[in-house]
């Protein structure tokens, strides 16, 4: 990622015409007529270029003698991330919410027009507001038979009006049919082993459909017994030979990824998230794209937090690459199986 030391001029100036999100917090720029300092995507009146000078961030700018702008608000929340935090409150009220759902209250509530409230939604979390209330009656379903409700006892539990909705909308969706999901995955097989590679222990698992995950940790016993909360009542199957087979492939492409993986897999997650992992896996091994930059790259440059979200519900490490998403400034964070192991896996494909 590029940043002030090697970005020029013109790109840093094209970014302030454009009033290009994807660069804010990666510099800020002043004008010396005004003596403010703006965020790249200030809607304020354009400069003229010669009056215009660029600085790292916020304080480079202040020490210099340049004052915040009152509009875009540089040394505050990015109006991007104060709508994120919006559409992540409805989506709190949305969740929260038992009979109907009025979503022009929530849009009230939010401080959101009713007007702008749909588009901005899908922006962000990547499906409308009522696909996400779709969504969550889904899972409130799902989680009704997960302690151990029956499936009709679980569908009029979540509000559904009659099990043909469920049926309709969300059984397809399931991988396996939703009795053997109330049974806690009974009636799926799930291949899987453990060993060790350059990272610590890790653990591999296929249904019959492909790789479904590879997991890192420190203790073996904890990968298994995370597999075994997933999918309490699963056929989980030990290792035989071909599966070995199958992990040893895993391991030696976890050591040296140029090799690439030719198993197949069984990738399973919502639209928005498989257009993230897509994106990630478009990032060109030794390189790193960040969140901001992926949220743009899917046409949703408000939804940094989602793509964040997307990438910590990796469950195939390394295979889909959210190690190689970093903070804006590169700084690394939120790797599910530990910054230490992501920095390795930047270094080691740097390397290669």
């Amino acid at each position: 990622m590029a940043t002030l030391l090697d970005m020029d001029t013109d790109t840093r100036w094209t970014a302030v015409q454009q009033r290009d999100k994807s660069f804010d917090g990666r510099f800020v720029y002043a004008v010396v007529t005004t003596g403010v300092f703006c965020r790249p995507s200030c809607a304020a009146r354009l400069p003229r270029v010669e009056n215009v000078r660029f600085f790292a961030d916020n304080d480079a700018a202040a020490k210099a003698g340049f004052r915040a702008c009152k509009r875009c608000k540089p040394t505050g929340a990015s109006l991007a991330d104060r709508q994120a935090q919006a559409v992540e409150q409805a989506c709190r009220l949305i969740e929260a919410a038992e009979d109907r759902i009025d979503f022009a209250a929530i849009a009230a509530e939010v401080g959101i027009s009713r007007y702008h409230f749909h588009r901005l939604f899908k922006d962000i979390a990547g499906l409308t507001p009522g696909a996400y209330a779709k969504a969550t009656r889904a899972r409130r379903a799902l989680g009704e038979m997960a302690d151990g409700a029956s499936v009709t006892e679980a569908i009029y539990a979540a509000g559904y009006s009659s099990p043909s909705r469920f049926y309709e909308g969300v059984a397809p969706q399931l991988g396996v049919r939703p009795g053997s999901f109330a049974k806690g995955g009974a009636g799926e097989t799930i291949r899987f082993g453990v060993g060790e590679c350059s990272l610590g222990s890790i653990l591999v698992a296929a249904t019959a459909k492909g790789l479904c995950a590879i997991q890192f940790g420190d203790d073996p016993q904890a990968l298994i017994d995370d597999l075994q909360r997933i999918f309490p009542r699963a056929d989980l199957v030990g290792a035989d030979a071909a599966f070995e087979r199958w992990m040893a492939e895993v391991v030696g492409f976890v050591d040296a990824p140029a090799r690439g993986l030719s198993l197949p897999l069984d990738v399973r997650g919502t639209a928005f998230q498989q257009k993230v992992w897509q994106a990630l896996s478009e990032i060109p091994a030794g390189s790193t794209a960040t969140y901001a930059e992926i949220a743009a790259r899917i046409g949703a440059p408000g939804a940094v937090r989602a793509v964040a979200n997307a990438c910590a519900g990796n469950k195939l490490a390394v295979v889909i690459p959210c190690h190689r998403v970093v903070r804006t400034g590169g700084a690394l964070s939120g790797y599910r199986w530990g910054v230490e192991r992501k920095a390795a896996l930047i270094a080691r494909e740097a390397a290669a």
